[in-house]
């Protein structure tokens, strides 16, 4: 008796059969994890750090700046923008920002022009370039303290050396404590000593990266020295600048060591002269007002002060920087270029097909092709087909 078999399904032409889901093993899995998550790893030690000693001290600061909060009596209660509106209110602050600026605009401008001078200097061949590139480097390295303290020695009214100086060649003492505008000059000098040969070393960095060929050219083409450095190394360093510019704004809209130990009283001088907004910021805090809810308040106008700067500074160092005045390209912008682009390219091949449609074909040749002259191997001869 033969058994009876279900017969096993043909398979289907054409469809390939369905097989069982691959698994994932766990080293595979973690190599994607890897590649997803570990860019994200590097870069956190640093916002972790900027998170604990930047972003948490704005936010208490914040806190603090909007209570009644005193050096010995602690937190008090709140009062809102009161501390704001008490800051703002007093002359003295004003006069702080005034002596700010003051000092930064006395200092920024020839500490750029200089860095770019010794920059250039250390940019050619010189024997020992690295003891010089290094020696410029030796004020930054200088506790500021220590060299806040000689230089106001040397501005001392009555027996300082700048004094004696001029002194020497027949001009007039320079009340360097006694006059405002004297003083801001004395520690604009201090600034500059310590931060021009730093912001030099950044500057040679980006004209060491600068392509020899184009300066091959430019002597080829006749340019000398002088062009050469304007016409080819400052407009490849622009981006440079840009950075050197920022970050000697923010610098300089936080001076404090410099004023700080210009005299032995440490408070600004007679009637406040050089008192910068970060000194009065110390003197509301932990001065005659030992009140941290107005130096809190002081705190967040400067920090809003110098986002308003920087980014005004951004914006005209962009504009300076951006090539041929043309602005930044943007997200938007490039799209709408791309779609101009593609509506223009498709509008030409629309006009190309069209007149390619519009042009009239091309009459037949009624005449019989041309046999053309009897090749000796095209000829059949007799018997040649087998």
């Amino acid at each position: 008796m033969t058994a009876l078999k279900t017969p096993a399904p043909a398979p289907t032409r054409g469809r390939p059969d369905p097989q069982p889901p691959r698994r994932v093993g766990f080293s595979q899995r973690l190599g994607r994890w890897d590649v997803k998550f570990s860019p994200y790893l590097y870069i956190s030690p640093f916002f972790i750090l900027f998170a604990l000693v930047g972003a948490f001290p704005l936010v208490y600061t914040a806190y603090v700046s909007v209570h009644e909060w005193n050096l010995l009596g602690g937190q008090g209660e709140f009062v809102g923008l009161q501390n704001f509106t008490d800051v703002l209110g007093q002359a003295v602050f004003w006069k702080s920002v005034a002596n700010t600026f003051s000092i930064f605009i006395l200092s920024a401008g020839p500490q750029l022009a200089l860095a770019i001078t010794i920059a250039a200097l250390l940019d050619q061949n010189l024997r020992a370039a690295t003891f010089w590139r290094m020696g410029v480097l030796v004020p930054y390295v200088v506790a500021p303290v220590a060299v806040s303290m000689i230089f106001g020695r040397m501005f001392a009214d009555q027996y300082g050396l700048v004094n004696a100086v001029l002194g020497g060649i027949g001009l007039d003492a320079v009340g360097w404590h006694s006059d405002r505008f004297a003083s801001h000059v004395a520690i604009a000098t201090i600034v500059n000593f310590r931060w021009t040969g730093y912001n030099a070393l950044i500057l040679l960095a980006a004209m060491q990266a600068v392509p020899r060929e184009l300066y091959e050219a430019a002597v080829i083409d006749g340019a000398g020295r002088l062009r050469q450095f304007f016409s080819v190394t400052v407009p490849q360093i622009r981006a440079t600048m840009v950075f050197v510019v920022i970050t000697a704004t923010i610098g300089g809209m936080q001076i404090f060591d410099e004023v700080r130990m210009y005299d032995a009283q440490g408070l600004g001088g007679p009637s406040r002269n050089w008192m910068t907004t970060v000194l009065y910021l110390y003197d509301v805090a932990w001065g005659n007002q030992k009140n941290f809810g107005r130096a809190a308040a002081v705190a967040w106008l400067l920090f809003l002060l110098i986002v308003c700067i920087g980014l005004i500074n951004f914006f005209l160092t962009t504009r300076i920087a951006t090539s041929d005045g043309e602005r930044p390209a943007s997200r938007r912008r490039t799209k709408e270029l791309i779609a101009r682009a593609q509506a223009a390219s498709q509008a030409r091949a629309a006009g190309a097909d069209a007149a390619h449609r519009a042009e009239p074909a091309e009459p037949a040749d009624p005449s019989p092709p041309d046999p053309g002259p009897d090749r000796p191997g095209s000829q059949t001869t007799p018997g040649g087909d087998r």
